[in-house]
């Protein structure tokens, strides 16, 4: 797996950057797309000099895609993976959630998803190979109250990993998504106590899951030894669903 080209949307978030340590690991090019609020990724790259990069890329806008993967293919003659992390929340009612909420969500959850997959499938039908995966969500599946647009956004990030998973399969690129529950990121991190304990309690393994334990999920999913899994959706949630 060493010598791998990845790109790692949503890089400088505690999900992002576990994933971009897990690829790192097995000694792969990690490329870091961030937009804004650098920092963590700045650091990443640092510590992983040669191999780890930052990569201008605002995940909403087709031009920031096709910009970005010219410039990998233009380095690294290849791109062989990407996970598509970026994400965000602006939880609310439905009856009084602003259509900016709503339509912010969906940019950045779905249609960054179309754009990333769409702007990559060039380079990896040419490879006849490649590794796509989509990070959805738990909300996805139990979609839960004060979330319409972010369970709406996540659950056509899974439809559209099934859909794509049949249309690239037999050029040798895998397409899956990854749905995580309950994780200690940045996500969770306004939480009261008695909030945590409450959420824990839906959990049957009784704890919330740890950023590395999607990421391994994420790792193994780019794998060769996953080459005859696609269109698959992988909970990673300690079992609520």
């Amino acid at each position: 797996m060493s010598d791998r080209v990845v790109l790692v949307t949503g890089a400088n978030g505690g999900l992002g950057q576990a994933i971009a340590r897990a690829f790192l690991a097995d000694a792969c090019v990690v490329l870091l797309g961030v937009r804004a609020g650098r920092d963590r990724a700045e650091k990443l790259a640092a510590e992983f000099s040669g191999r780890c990069h930052l990569l201008d890329l605002d995940v909403r806008k087709a031009d920031s895609w096709k910009t970005a993967v010219e410039s990998i293919v233009a380095k690294h003659s290849r791109l062989d993976v990407l996970v598509n992390n970026a994400g965000k929340h602006e939880d609310g009612l439905l009856a009084t959630l602003s259509a900016d909420a709503w339509s912010n969500v969906i940019e950045t959850n779905l249609d960054a998803v179309f754009h990333g997959c769409q702007a990559v499938l060039a380079t990896m039908i040419s490879q006849r190979k490649g590794r796509i995966v989509n990070i959805s969500s738990l909300s996805a599946l139990l979609a839960p109250p004060g979330q319409t647009n972010y369970a709406a956004a996540k659950a056509g990030v899974v439809a559209l990993t099934q859909s794509l998973a049949k249309e690239v399969a037999r050029m040798n690129i895998t397409v899956n998504a990854v749905c995580p529950g309950y994780i200690e990121t940045e996500a969770l991190a306004g939480m009261g106590e008695e909030e945590r304990k409450l959420a824990q309690m839906k959990v049957p393994m009784r704890r919330f899951g740890k950023a590395a334990e999607v990421a391994a999920a994420v790792r193994f999913l780019a794998s060769d030894e996953a080459s005859y899994i696609t269109g698959a959706v992988l909970k990673v949630d300690g079992g609520i669903l």
